[in-house]
């Protein structure tokens, strides 16, 4: 089983920055793609930023500018930078990492715990 941890989350004005990291462990053969999801009350989880095994990113078009995914192989760890906050940024994100794991190796998409994320105006 792959478990995620996800650390970062908090209370910021708008303006400012804050930096997620989210970490798998176990029995990990290969992570392919890594991306953070949010979501808020009464509405669906929606991306924010993907990149892939091969570093190749993508991201909402809403956050384009403002937010950097990045992954750190060596660490099973990947990073969401979120500078230029806005209330609107305000949101549970989740990070996801679709992983080969275990014996017999098998895919598996996990999702992290989630981190509240606030951003005052």
């Amino acid at each position: 089983q792959v478990q995620l941890v996800e650390f970062g989350g908090g209370l910021v004005q708008a303006g400012g920055s804050l930096r997620l990291s989210c970490t798998a462990s176990g029995n990990i053969h290969r992570i392919n793609t890594m991306g953070w999801y949010r979501q808020t009350p009464g509405k669906q989880r929606e991306l924010v930023a993907i990149i892939a095994g091969g570093g190749s990113t993508n991201y909402a078009d809403s956050v384009k500018g403002r937010f950097t995914i990045s992954r750190d192989n060596a660490k099973n760890t990947v990073y969401l930078q979120m500078n230029s906050l806005k209330p609107e940024d305000t949101a549970v994100y989740y990070c996801n990492v679709d992983a080969v794991s275990g014996w017999p190796p098998q895919g598996q998409s996990r999702w992290g715990q989630g981190t509240q994320v606030t951003v005052s105006s």
